[in-house]
């Protein structure tokens, strides 16, 4: 006995008409139906690929959070081992903190114009602003800023910052994106459960398998993770909307960008690389952080005197603190980088995968909208209804009513110069019929 289960309806007969006879359309259903159930394998094969996908992500997600967290705290441990440094350095420049200051005192109006010349000059509004700003920051620093560089701290420590808003909008994406498709499979095997009747033992036992788990991972147990997670506007914890507006909010997300402004090396360089996307960063990160302007202290005789000055009296321990203070930063400076690196190997292969799954979605997507659809006990997979052509001396289009699973009945027509003859006949018929089925999924959903 086949395997699929039909009830045909009923059959239009009229004068002058070409109407295939009870067991043509037995048959055409036949054909159809094994189309159909091709067509749904195919697709739930597919939502397996793309939760197999984000799985295989799930995994270089979590090598991805561990190294992050790992160099994140190596940073922070740099900066903290400069800091402390810094202050012990401090209290061992009073040898020559007389001189120190006198420089100091004329380092600063060279530092302040030199500063709001390169801004004036380079951004388009608000060097009166930057200016009193700068101002404002040179009174409360000291001349050692510039004898050891300090001002490097506060530049990693704003560039720490930016690394964190960036993650948090990666984080964002990932979990929008991991989200969407867990609950797409999960409604495309609801849809074919339903279905499951219609399909053999073997299908089944090969999909599923008794060793597979399609849902392998809990959510990283990291805390910088989980609350990044829960502050995300765009972080959908249930599934809304259509899986192609998830994906394309969640690539939005990851696209974002919080661009630390390039290291002010001098004025000079900055004006010759005529890159305008760069001089807007460079406006920006000094209207946010004066400490910015400090960094112009080559083009001020007497702040390069500060440099020169050797405050250590040969004192071997300040020569000690001073290596071990330069080493921290760079250190400090390494991290940060590879900290970087990190993110853009998180963006890449976000967007790799979500390009992957965006055009799976668009194959086998169309299955999670058949949760409400395909209960499937009472017509089958597909059936044949009617079919009606008028004879001629050319042919009439051919008007075909037909049921997929438990749909109301769909009628539309073939085009006449294809023949009920053709052995391709109820695959044609079967195609526009689950296309037509298709679209009304996807409008009910």
């Amino acid at each position: 006995m086949d395997p699929f289960p039909f009830l045909l309806v009923g059959l239009l007969v009229g004068v002058g008409a070409a109407n295939p006879p009870p067991q043509n359309l037995n048959q055409i259903s036949i054909e159809g139906s094994r189309y159909i159930t091709e067509q749904v394998e195919n697709a739930v094969k597919g939502v397996k690929k793309m939760k197999s996908i984000m799985d295989r992500t799930g995994t270089e997600h979590q090598e991805i959070v561990r190294n992050l967290e790992e160099t994140k705290k190596n940073k922070e441990e740099a900066l903290k081992r400069a800091l402390d440094t810094e202050q012990q350095l401090a209290e061992k420049k009073e040898v020559c903190n007389e001189t120190m200051l006198a420089l100091w005192e004329e380092c600063k109006p060279c530092l302040k114009q030199t500063c709001v010349r390169f801004y004036s000059k380079t951004c388009r509004s608000g060097s009166g602003l930057v200016g009193r700003q700068f101002e404002e920051f040179l009174n409360q620093s000291s001349p050692f800023s510039i004898l050891i560089n300090g001002q490097q701290i506060n530049s990693l420590t704003q560039e720490g910052e930016q690394q964190s808003m960036t993650l948090d909008d990666l984080e964002g994406g990932y979990s929008l994106v991991e989200d969407s498709v867990d609950e797409l499979f999960r409604e495309s095997i609801k849809a074919f459960g339903q279905m499951k009747p219609f399909f053999s033992n073997s299908f089944h036992s090969d999909f599923f398998g008794s060793q597979w788990n399609p849902f392998p991972f809990q959510r990283v147990g990291f805390p910088f993770a989980e609350s990044r997670r829960a502050r995300s506007p765009s972080f959908h914890p249930y599934f809304s909307g259509d899986f192609e507006s998830l994906l394309e909010a969640a690539q939005k997300m990851m696209e974002r960008s919080h661009h630390f402004a390039p290291r002010l090396e001098g004025l000079g360089s900055i004006r010759g690389n005529g890159d305008e996307s760069d001089d807007k960063l460079v406006c920006k990160e000094l209207r946010r952080n004066s400490a910015g302007c400090l960094k112009m202290q080559e083009k001020c005789e007497k702040c390069k005197e500060i440099l020169a000055l050797d405050c250590s009296g040969k004192d071997p321990v300040q020569e000690q603190l001073q290596e071990v203070f330069q080493d921290s930063l760079r250190l400090a400076e390494r991290f940060t980088r590879e900290y970087d690196d990190l993110l853009e190997q998180f963006r890449e292969k976000m967007l790799n995968t979500t390009g992957i799954l965006e055009q799976l979605n668009k194959q086998f997507g169309w299955l999670s909208k058949f949760t409400n659809m395909t209960q499937g006990r009472k017509n089958g997979i597909f059936q044949v209804s009617t079919i009606y052509s008028k004879e001629g001396e050319s042919p009439s289009d051919t008007k075909v009513t037909v049921n997929v699973f438990d749909s109301d009945p769909i009628t539309f027509a073939l085009p006449g110069y294809i023949s009920m003859d053709d052995p391709k006949f109820g695959e044609l018929v079967a195609e526009e019929a689950l296309k037509r089925f298709k679209a009304e999924a996807v409008e009910a959903a």
